[in-house]
């Protein structure tokens, strides 16, 4: 073989551009370019010698690469790795960089990704010294991929970006669409469907350009994939139906049945159950004759699911039994779940509870395993999300198997089961806030336990690729799978000296779910927790004391989400909410009214009830709450001039006057709120190791928005106090930033000044104005004080929850701008063991509901800086109302000595004896989360 050739071949090998079939499967396509190394010329007969033998380890080092398994791939690195010393000897750039590009390939195979950035940034500046921006462009992707593959995706997004126009540059007409191809891909991952559409968009006429048949047909199906994705199904189908003639012309019989297989699930979900298995009847034998027993598998799970949507219940378990087996042959675990999933469904359906049982079980250990092994904290969360309705199928069970018999416990299983599905990534921030995992421990184990871990995901791609073969290498099959094996008594041992040189660290990285007798242990006499899951057949109840269980049956999710988006509806456009109080009261506190009476409720919500303040609910033992009251609409002779700032909505003073029916369920009962049960017991073991801060509290207040501020331009706005109050609602919060500027907030100065007559100066820390800044916020010194209280701006992002945060000054006293916007990133990185920290802004108890998570926002940064409990506001809340509130709040804590739940129950019922401020619009927002004691 000729030198050129190999080095064509070894770039190809080494610079892969990805591309993801969407739908079901995933395939990769491999897109090369001729890197033309500038070779250094020199003289000398011991020169000649040096590169002759560089040259014999690099085609050597080839050879061994092209075998694929994870021996030849560790001899290759062996050869191109002594080739590499030569190359250097002869001051080589380029061989140089090709070389070390080899290594990072290989690294990256089996999985040693850091081992690959490694390598791949010391190629970088090789090939750039060189000039070759073909070669840079092709770094750059190699980087990008990894990145990719590591969940890092807008570090991807960074290096294929900066790739793309070296690569438009040097003509590379193919590579262009491929790193198209790839963008398009990454921001379908970030959720941006329409934006990876315009990029598969510019990929398609590119690929059609240069000819690429098998090209253009990936880049249709995953417009297809996207497509379906979005729910256009029929457009979808467009694209895969384009992709379909295009594989069979270029003999792609993999490719054509993937295809085949995708059309086949775009009509199932279409409800065209026999067009659907028509399809991926076709893909079957294709598979089969391919040898590609993971996608076979895959189809297989397909027609058992289109089986079962029939109806056809023993044939659907006939296809996933037969699917089960090659899952677990190519070592697909996460197909593997999926599959015992299904057969639970089925046996479940069938009346097989037990059989059911064991196969949930199978796949729940699975996930439990799976989730482990991710490094990236944002992939753990968003693979977790993908999979809660494995838990609330399981949760379902066991509750069916405790009504048939009650003596099993499967009710406080079924509770444990709740809380392993619910807040685990928060659970892990918690237990790892303030904690020196690395404590003692080699720095090089923890590296190392890392690379293992990406090494077995590498192998087992690996082995998944020679299962697949038309004829499967038996021998090389069985030398990776020891080589599985290896990597896991590896990491076991590597465990055991990590845990010998810090015992505490497998608690503090892998926290276990409270059981029922630990959760009763956090529970006092005269307290009760309620506990809510809900499902989309039924939901559930447990209610638990220090020494029983009590579980209930609920209505379906869906029901109670429509009356819960109606209460919180009506109460954060200050309308009436009473009969959606009593309504949604009714089902889900009814239920358990008689168990309530003189107790304190510890609330651990899910989906839409976390939003939901249980403190305005009607009090289900109240008799006048059994009725509901008709307000009638304000008239026009009630509805004052508006002005185009004003958002607040007119309310008739009659629906709030005092023979009302409704009353609130704060009346008799402290309420107190939790992401799970096992986050409280975290909390209280980091508490109980630290002092109480020796001062009381630290206020932020009134921060300076604008340049135009009167202090800076000693101007007054025209505008009135009555006009300014009428704005709060709007000015205290606002979704995003995408506006020009914010509004001064009077009531927070007010409402700061009256807290600090509360307490001695001494014991005080305030910053106003100007000193109400980012630097002031992240002071070290606010570690001195037990209550952080900022009141000003709240903003929450939902689809990006680590922009959330809240707005301090802007600008300084010269005018000019500086940093002011407090996000939740940079909460993780505070120092805040406070007793109480108080977000006096709109919005602050939302964020991004992830399903198994929870609300992602604020509240879980203030925890893990470590707040002991927050207060924080469901909603967009009035300047002047929440001024009222707060202080209220903060004299019965500093005056009359209430723990913060009893302060904030104490002030709202103040609030609600004044008819001015009875609607539960001025009260309701805020809850509290997190120690009540």
């Amino acid at each position: 073989m000729k030198k050129q050739n190999i080095k064509v071949l070894m770039h190809r090998a080494f610079v892969v551009f990805l591309t993801v079939f969407l739908i079901n499967d995933v395939g990769t396509v491999y897109a090369g370019r001729n890197l033309e190394i500038i070779a250094q010329q020199g003289g000398g007969s011991q020169t000649n010698a040096t590169r002759a033998e560089a040259e014999k380890l690099t085609e050597e080092g080839f050879q061994l690469f092209q075998q694929g398994t994870a021996e030849s791939l560790i001899a290759a690195r062996k050869k191109w790795e002594a080739a590499l010393v030569k190359w250097r000897k002869l001051g080589d750039k380029g061989e140089q960089a090709l070389t070390l590009l080899g290594i990072g390939r290989i690294c990256d195979l089996l999985g040693e990704k850091h081992k690959a950035l490694q390598y791949y940034n010391q190629a970088l500046p090789l090939i750039r010294a060189v000039g070759d921006r073909g070669g840079e462009a092709a770094t750059l992707t190699g980087i990008g991929l990894v990145y990719d593959y590591l969940g890092e995706k807008q570090k991807a997004l960074q290096y294929y970006n900066q790739a793309l126009p070296l690569i438009r540059a040097v003509g590379d007409r193919g590579g262009e669409a491929a790193t198209l191809n790839n963008i398009g891909l990454v921001y379908y991952f970030l959720g941006e469907k329409h934006k990876a559409l315009q990029f598969l968009d510019l990929a398609l006429p590119l690929r059609r350009a240069v000819g690429d048949r098998s090209g253009e047909a990936t880049t249709l199906n995953n417009i297809g994939g996207v497509y379906s994705n979005l729910g256009e199904k029929h457009k979808a189908l467009e694209f895969l139906n384009l992709a379909l003639p295009l594989l069979r012309a270029v003999g792609d019989r993999r490719g054509e049945a993937t295809t085949l297989n995708n059309i086949g699930l775009v009509y199932s979900d279409l409800g065209e159950k026999h067009k659907a298995l028509e399809f991926l009847n076709l893909a079957l034998p294709l598979l089969r004759a391919v040898g590609d027993r993971g996608r076979e598998a895959a189809t297989l799970t397909g027609i058992g699911v289109v089986y079962s949507d029939l109806g056809e219940k023993h044939k659907a378990l006939q296809f996933y039994n037969q699917a089960l087996p090659l899952r677990r042959a190519v070592g697909n675990r996460d197909g593997e779940a999926t599959t015992l999933w299904n057969i639970a469904y089925l046996e479940r359906k069938q009346g097989n509870l037990q059989t059911s049982l064991k196969n949930i079980r199978m796949a729940i250990a699975i996930i439990e395993e799976l989730r482990g092994t991710y490094t990236n904290q944002d992939l753990k969360t968003t693979y977790f999300s993908t999979v809660q309705g494995y838990y609330k199928f399981y949760i379902d069970l066991l509750m069916d198997l405790h009504k048939k018999d009650t003596s099993q416990g499967y009710n406080a299983l079924a509770l444990h089961i709740s809380e392993r599905s619910r807040a685990r990534g928060l659970i892990e921030l918690l237990a790892q806030a303030n904690a020196k995992i690395s404590k003692n421990v080699d720095p090089k184990f923890i590296a190392q336990e890392q690379e293992l871990q990406l090494k077995r995901q590498a192998q087992e791609t690996i082995l998944a690729k020679l299962v697949n073969q038309p004829q499967p290498p038996q021998e090389t099959i069985k030398q990776t799978r020891i080589e599985i094996q290896n990597i896991i008594n590896q990491k076991k041992a590597l465990r055991a000296k990590i845990r010998a040189q810090n015992p505490e660290r497998d608690q503090i990285t892998n926290p276990e779910p409270l059981k029922l007798a630990q959760i009763q242990k956090q529970l006092d006499k005269n307290s009760v927790l309620l506990q809510y899951s809900l499902g989309e057949e039924r939901s559930y109840l447990w209610l638990v004391t220090p020494t029983s269980l009590t579980s209930y049956e609920l209505p379906k999710g869906s029901l109670i989400e429509k009356i819960a988006k109606n209460f919180h509806t009506a109460l954060e456009n200050r309308s009436n909410p009473i009969n959606s109080a009593q309504e949604l009261s009714k089902i889900i506190l009814a239920p358990v009214k008689d168990k309530l009476v003189g107790k304190r409720l510890v609330i651990v919500a899910d989906g839409i009830l976390q939003q939901i303040p249980f403190a305005a609910l009607a009090n289900p033992n109240n008799s006048q709450n059994s009725t509901s009251t008709q307000t009638s609409q304000p008239t026009n002779n009630q509805i004052k001039q508006r002005t185009i700032f004003d958002i607040e909505r007119v309310i008739p003073d009659t629906a709030w006057d005092e023979n009302t029916n409704y009353q609130p369920l704060m009346l008799n009962h402290e309420i107190v709120n939790l992401p799970s049960a096992s986050t409280i017991a975290i909390q209280r073991e980091k508490i109980a190791k630290r002092q109480i801060a020796p001062k009381k509290i630290a206020i932020l207040a009134d921060p300076v928005y604008s340049p135009n501020d009167k202090q800076i331009t000693g101007k007054v706005e025209n505008r009135s106090l009555q006009l300014e109050l009428e704005t709060s609602a709007l000015e205290r919060s606002a979704k995003s930033l995408n506006r020009k500027y914010w509004k001064r907030l009077p009531g927070t100065a007010q409402e700061a000044e009256a807290i600090l007559k509360l307490v001695s100066a001494k014991s005080s820390l305030s910053a106003f104005r100007f000193d109400a800044n980012y630097n002031w916020a992240t002071s070290k010194n606010l570690n001195q004080y037990q209550i952080l209280h900022f009141a000003t701006h709240g903003f929450v992002n939902p689809s990006q929850p680590e922009l959330s945060g809240i707005v301090l000054s802007l600008v300084n006293q010269d005018g000019k701008q500086i940093p002011g916007y407090l996000r939740l990133a940079d909460l993780f990185e505070q120092d805040y063991p406070a007793e109480l920290i108080v977000l006096s802004a709109c919005e602050t108890g939302l964020g991004k509901n992830v399903s198994g998570e929870g609300l992602v926002g604020l509240t879980r940064g203030l925890m893990y800086a470590g707040a002991a409990r927050v207060a924080l506001s469901l909603w967009q809340v009035s300047d002047e109302g929440t001024s009222v509130l707060m202080q209220e709040f903060y004299k019965q804590m500093l005056q009359e000595n209430k723990n913060p739940t009893q302060a904030l129950r104490a002030a709202q019922q103040k609030l609600w004896s004044n008819s001015k401020w009875r609607n539960p619009y001025y009260w309701g927002a805020f809850t509290l989360q997190g120690e009540w004691k």
